[in-house]
């Protein structure tokens, strides 16, 4: 199994993710319902993101913690939806990579989560 090694493979590791994420009983209805993302039009900006945490390219401008402090005020994040979000995309990383570049993807999603979780008060991860 290979590591992360380009843009490419993050969206690879993305449109993997948002199948298992859109269809997901938990936490499906914030993409679907509350942030109703077009997943063509959504994916090269998160790519954007990802490929910054990974590769430091500084493409991404969105500021991620308003986004999610909008979709909280419509619905809440609990502790639970951030649970299985890092579930579903640390799952999703070791199903198609494995190596350092991975590894820090998901150390870089429990971060953001946590610093999201934090920032709009929600209880602490377990």
């Amino acid at each position: 199994m290979k590591d992360i090694h380009s843009r490419e493979d993050i969206t690879l590791l993305l449109r993997n993710f948002y199948q298992k994420a859109l269809n997901d009983p938990s936490i499906g209805s914030f993409f679907t319902e509350i942030a109703q993302i077009d997943l063509e039009a959504h994916l090269p900006h998160i790519t954007d993101f990802w490929e910054q945490q990974l590769f430091y390219t500084g493409a991404y401008k969105k500021n991620v913690l308003q986004i999610h402090q909008n979709i909280h005020s419509q619905k809440v994040i609990q502790t639970i939806h951030f649970e299985r979000w890092l579930s579903l995309f640390n799952t999703t990383v070791d199903e198609l990579f494995k190596g350092e570049k991975a590894d820090l993807a998901k150390t870089r999603a429990l971060s953001i989560a946590t610093v999201i979780r934090v920032k709009i008060n929600t209880p602490s991860l377990r």
